[in-house]
């Protein structure tokens, strides 16, 4: 009788190289919390100078466009780069650029030069980087445990980002109400950090197989497998069109400053409570992975994302819209952990770098193009019906999404 594959926690701590990813992550998240939401405050801040609140409510919207924008052209080359070279020394190298575009941040508050045109150019300097950040990344935590703890891996990497998604935040809110420049200082401490523990991972970090055609030709091959697929894509499309149409994260400084009138510490609990809704949801996942009924999960997971989003558009209380936003983001944290999983089960070694690339790209476009849209959508009709508007789109994406791809509805076992 063969032996039963060990799958605790302890047996995933007992991975040295992948604890090492786990450290490395954690703190680059970490920073790019802290960095975000800096950016998102210094920004409204320096438009809200000249601009009422729907003009300066869309410069933090360009934000996102502004990080999607080399996204959107790099994604692609950056999987198939991520198919043939050392996952290790790409993530090094992301590391460094985001370490560079935080000093430039630190140096546009230390030299009073910050204009929303500059903060622009440095947000897109950062999504230059996370191009090819986000398909090694995915790449290569599975190379580094046993296919058996991989559910589990992903949970508590999922863990790592969700964490600091509510410590990030708050911990800007805090930094922010001494000065910019601490918040910018200790995100480039965490990028340093995440860049200096790399290099102590002993495994080999190369994909097994060495690709061999054109770049087009392999880029072409990651397309055409997304789309047959039909699990694959239905998944990251979902979370696609229901993000995009969702999203509320640029307009929190509207809502914190100018609806529910809390500041920069209350902006900081905003942009922390999604994250505080999503870690308890991925600790609770990285201690009982989901085993059966993956694809309603998934799908009620987006529903509930929807429905608290239209809650937190109607609240005149912070209390509640703390509530609200806890809930969006443990009910998208529960769809992401399905997501991914299935995503990476039925993606083998070869392609990972390319369908990471693919869903990146779709992820990207929900998240930063979703605060594009939330932003222009306030300038139009006002930050609070952008919000409710969007939360009623994405529920009625929901439904049509379960009609259109019923494999995925019916989705069972993750393993």
């Amino acid at each position: 009788m063969a032996d039963v594959p060990d799958t605790s926690a302890g047996a995933l701590f007992r991975q040295r190289d992948y604890m090492l990813y786990w450290c490395s992550r954690a703190a680059a998240s970490l920073g790019v919390q802290i960095q975000a939401v800096a950016l998102a405050w210094q920004m409204y801040d320096v438009a809200r100078r000249t601009m009422g609140v729907p003009e300066a409510t869309l410069q933090v919207g360009l934000i996102g466009l502004a990080t999607f924008l080399p996204l959107f052209f790099l994604a692609l080359p950056a999987g198939e780069m991520a198919d043939r070279r050392d996952r290790k020394a790409i993530l090094m190298f992301c590391y460094a650029g985001e370490t560079a575009t935080a000093a430039g941040l630190l140096t546009s508050v230390l030299l009073n030069i910050a204009t929303e045109p500059l903060l622009l150019a440095l947000a897109a300097a950062f999504g230059a980087s996370r191009a090819f950040f986000a398909p090694a990344n995915t790449a290569m935590g599975p190379m580094l445990v046993p296919r058996a703890l991989l559910p589990r891996a992903i949970a508590w990497s999922s863990l790592a980002w969700q964490t600091a998604a509510v410590v990030g935040p708050a911990i800007a809110g805090l930094l922010i109400a001494v000065s910019l420049e601490s918040a910018y200082g200790a995100a480039i401490g965490l990028y340093l950090f995440a860049l200096i523990v790399l290099p102590f991972i002993r495994a080999s970090t190369r994909p097994v197989t060495t690709q061999t055609g054109s770049r087009w030709t392999l880029i072409k091959e990651g397309l055409v497998y997304v789309w047959r697929q039909k699990i694959v894509f239905g998944a990251i499309s979902l979370d696609l069109a229901a993000v995009l149409l969702g999203a509320a994260t640029a307009l929190l400084p509207a809502f914190a400053r100018d609806v529910l009138h809390v500041g920069s510490e209350g902006f900081g609990w905003l942009r922390a409570a999604p994250g505080l809704g999503a870690a308890i949801v991925a600790l609770y996942l990285a201690r009982e992975p989901i085993s059966r009924h993956a694809g309603p999960i998934m799908f009620w997971g987006v529903a509930v994302f929807a429905l608290a989003t239209i809650v937190f558009g109607l609240s005149q209380n912070y209390w509640l819209s703390l509530a609200a936003l806890a809930i969006l983001g443990g009910a998208d944290m529960l769809s992401v952990y399905i997501r991914q999983t299935l995503v990476q089960l039925v993606t083998p070694d070869v392609m990972r770098g390319r369908v990471a690339a693919v869903s990146t790209l779709f992820i990207s476009a929900s998240n930063e193009l979703g605060e594009f849209r939330g932003g222009v959508a306030a300038w139009l009709i006002g930050p609070k019906a952008a919000v409710i508007f969007g939360g009623v789109a994405a529920l009625v994406v929901t439904g049509l999404w379960a009609r259109m791809f019923p494999d995925l509805r019916k989705a069972d076992r993750l393993d």
